[in-house]
């Protein structure tokens, strides 16, 4: 997977705290439940490159958002969780190795409020919500999938303009149920509103990822290379798609609107009793 990363990327940093030596490690030592934390800290640590925007993997990039370049650090959108905190799925930072280590040691000595890196990052740099209204991202950079949801009169209004758009909680896109014959992702209730977003990311996935991946990498990629799109199921792909769907459902992702809703599990469970 790496070696198909770096075709597309200009670089590939692989961070693994267990095998490092460095003082991430020794912070991990003695705070072991921020270790998820202390991974994405490692982006100061990118000081090849004057200035970076970071996204979070469960954000879609809908249109070029360059000018988030002549913002400063730290510049971030609020959160709709608690306003006067950013949310710390997009934000703009300089790298530093210096900023790194400080970050390192104010997790060690402080944590974090919410036990992850969004607490940190906004005890760290306390000043935003007060200091520089410049350093406030415009929603349409962050736009929350649950705000859009939570004020769906607003996000009717101006979602138009949504340049990064932020999948959070269950609404990730690889969350839900995808129909590789007619290439249509399945739009459980409570989902209708983000329909155009959810297929656009799947269609982004067909064209320009599906291709890429092979039946010898591990976990997930391996069995989606098995898919084959925009054609009929084959025995194969059946099992790929319920080891997908398996894996869903394992970690808390069920589909309990379609296909794991109630009537079919217990039409299952009446089906194998009467055999």
């Amino acid at each position: 997977m790496k070696n198909k990363l770096r075709t597309i990327f200009n670089v590939v940093e692989e961070v693994n705290l267990l095998d490092s030596k460095d003082e991430a490690n020794l912070a991990l030592l003695k705070r072991p439940e921020l270790g998820i934390t202390f991974t994405k800290l490692h982006c100061w640590r990118l000081t090849q490159f004057e200035k970076c925007v970071f996204l979070d993997a469960d954000t879609l990039v809908l249109r070029n958002c360059d000018e988030l370049f002549e913002r400063e650090e730290l510049s971030a959108a609020p959160d709709v969780g608690w306003p006067d905190c950013f949310n710390s799925g997009v934000y703009v930072f300089r790298p530093s190795l210096e900023t790194f280590s400080n970050l390192m040691q104010y997790a060690v000595t402080n944590g974090s409020f919410d036990g992850g890196d969004q607490g940190l990052l906004n005890s760290y740099f306390s000043d935003w919500a007060h200091k520089d209204i410049a350093k406030h991202l415009p929603f349409i950079y962050n736009t929350s999938s649950v705000a859009s949801y939570s004020y769906l009169p607003a996000f009717k209004q101006f979602g138009q303009n949504t340049k990064i758009l932020h999948f959070i909680g269950t609404a990730k896109p690889w969350l839900q149920n995808f129909n590789s014959e007619s290439r249509k992702v399945y739009i459980p209730g409570g989902y209708q509103h983000l329909a155009n977003f959810l297929q656009y990311w799947w269609d982004i996935f067909c064209e320009d990822v599906h291709s890429r991946l092979s039946a010898d990498m591990a976990g997930l990629a391996g069995s989606i290379s098995n898919v084959k799109l925009g054609e009929p199921r084959t025995p194969e792909q059946a099992r790929s798609e319920e080891l997908i769907r398996r894996q869903s459902w394992e970690t808390g992702n069920a589909d309990y609107a379609g296909r794991d809703a109630f009537k079919h599990i217990w039409d299952r469970i009446q089906k194998t009793l009467d055999d």
